[in-house]
């Protein structure tokens, strides 16, 4: 058994979890630690595009994405558990962070679907997800509107029974391996407050297929942990008004709950980036001959892996407290920006921290901790920025 395995034990015996819970992280930790492979990978864009495509496979026949699609739908439970997504995360984020991707990718990239999307559209799209046959893609963000989603320009406009959508999404995950996309973009213009900010009215959500006509792949986007991702450009895109997803107008309000179900997972994957990188530097202090001892027998680093234990237990009582209160129907809007800010920095010093004790082979390509160095920088900017996070979280005390 993996040390991984054993140091969830205490975790999963908190009151947070139920039987099913312990079962599926067992079930999860075996399975990546028998699949999963610990070598290098070739990082070039076609081969890391054949690799997610393989492992979306891979999780579908494993039955694991399964827990992104509601039972209805091919899944594994009645409703979304933001528990089981959160541990399937941090195992799969602790093994193989494109495995991670994959996973998290096929819920968050149908989860809108899965909200407000109609029986037909259901019926569709959601069984392939959850078997892994149908790749899935979430396109919010715009070169002017990320964290500012009442920016967006992206415009859908009705023609008969079809809509036409024209404009721009980049930082698209899965964009240029998706089968479709779930995209938002304006029915109607952003209204102008008093104070001058736009709101995010008038936003509607909808399905664009990747063979659809007037959707192309921009660009691919390059960035330092590959993984597919892409800028998608619509012009003259028709669809049919049967792939709306929920009521006209109601995009915003069905972004936001899709991230409010897999936000906390993102806190989870820092978490099983940071043990891993805990894990690696336990194990080179040990064995680490310095001036006669071994690295570990000196108080510096005693004191750092602490500071580094320490910290992930607190991100991971902050990530696992945020899944609970969502599955419990409680408030989570600051629960999970506390375990999304909290998970994402500590996990960031943790890696930080076990590269510098590595030393020169730290970073060098190839190395464990050199990977999760590259991988554990976005989780600090997508799904909502640390700052954004603070704004969040300053909002909600002053209530």
């Amino acid at each position: 058994m993996s040390a991984h395995a054993g140091y969830h034990a205490e975790l999963l015996a908190l009151p947070f979890f139920e039987a099913a819970h312990r079962t599926l992280a067992g079930e999860a930790n075996t399975w990546a630690a028998r699949h999963l492979s610990e070598h290098a990978h070739d990082e070039s864009q076609a081969a890391v595009d054949e690799r997610c495509r393989r492992l979306v496979a891979e999780l579908g026949a494993a039955g694991l994405t399964r827990y992104c699609v509601r039972r209805e739908h091919g899944g594994a439970l009645e409703d979304f558990d933001a528990r089981a997504i959160c541990l399937m995360r941090e195992t799969l984020a602790y093994y193989d962070a494109l495995a991670d991707f994959a996973f998290a990718m096929q819920g968050l990239g149908s989860g809108a679907i899965s909200l407000a999307g109609s029986d037909a559209l259901k019926a569709l799209y959601l069984p392939r997800v959850a078997r892994g046959e149908a790749i899935a893609a979430f396109a919010l963000s715009e070169p002017e509107a990320g964290s500012d989603v009442a920016a967006m320009s992206c415009r859908a406009e009705r023609a008969g029974d079809d809509y036409v959508l024209d404009g721009t999404k980049t930082w698209i995950s899965n964009g240029g391996i998706a089968d479709f996309y779930c995209v938002f973009a304006r029915t109607r213009p952003a209204e102008l407050r008093a104070d001058g900010t736009r709101g995010a009215q008038g936003i509607s959500a909808f399905v664009v297929e990747a063979q659809d006509a007037g959707l192309e792949i921009a660009r691919r986007i390059e960035v330092n942990a590959p993984h597919p991702l892409a800028e998608l450009s619509f012009r003259g895109c028709r669809i049919p008004a049967s792939r709306r997803i929920g009521a006209e107008g109601e995009g915003f309000k069905i972004a936001m709950r899709t991230l409010d179900v897999f936000r906390a997972s993102v806190a989870a994957a820092a978490t099983g980036f940071a043990r891993r990188a805990f894990d690696e530097a336990t194990a080179h202090a040990k064995r680490r001959a310095m001036f006669g001892k071994v690295l570990a027998d000196f108080q510096l680093t005693q004191a750092a892996l602490a500071d580094m234990a320490t910290a992930i237990e607190a991100a991971a009582l902050l990530t696992y407290r945020a899944a609970w209160q969502r599955d419990s129907g409680r408030p989570v809007t600051l629960a999970a920006a506390m375990a999304k800010m909290t998970a994402t920095e500590s996990a960031q010093s943790v890696i930080d921290r076990a590269l510098q004790m590595f030393g020169g082979r730290g970073v060098e390509r190839g190395e464990t901790v050199e990977r999760l160095y590259r991988e554990i920088r976005s989780l600090r900017i997508y799904e909502g920025a640390t700052e954004v996070q603070k704004l969040i979280i300053g909002r909600e005390v002053l209530k």
